[in-house]
């Protein structure tokens, strides 16, 4: 069984990424959450927010719990994590961050620098989680 999660994070999390249509922020299939790749854009104004990799990896995180959340699971059922920078040199800065939102048991991740991410951001998430 298949279905959409038509969840605005807006709605929450004013200011937060909402998609521009072309894609589903989740999908839930098989006990499984699939979630879309987001960036730290600003939904009013359709640009990336202010600050530096830190606080877009903050709101990114808070963003993809809110979709989870939408979708039936927490942040913490996370089981794979694809992490995408604009710059390896944010990895640390990057990881900071990251390391706030997991506790022990921590989801399995990747973590690649690619040439352009989308509204030349500096980092994307995207995730799948568990449902309980």
């Amino acid at each position: 069984m298949m279905h959409h999660v038509h969840q605005n994070p807006n709605q929450h999390n004013r200011g937060t990424q909402s998609p521009p249509g072309i894609y589903n922020q989740a999908i839930v299939a098989n006990g499984l959450v699939f979630c879309s790749g987001v960036v730290a854009l600003d939904s009013d104004t359709m640009k990336i927010k202010e600050g530096d990799v830190k606080a877009h990896t903050h709101d990114i995180i808070k963003n993809l719990s809110v979709i989870l959340e939408a979708a039936g699971t927490t942040i913490d059922r996370a089981v794979k994590v694809n992490v995408f920078l604009s710059n390896m040199e944010d990895f640390a800065a990057m990881n900071e961050v990251y390391m706030q939102y997991w506790g022990d048991v921590k989801p399995c991740r990747t973590c690649v620098a690619v040439k352009t991410l989308p509204y030349n951001t500096d980092v994307e998430i995207e995730c799948t989680a568990i449902l309980p």
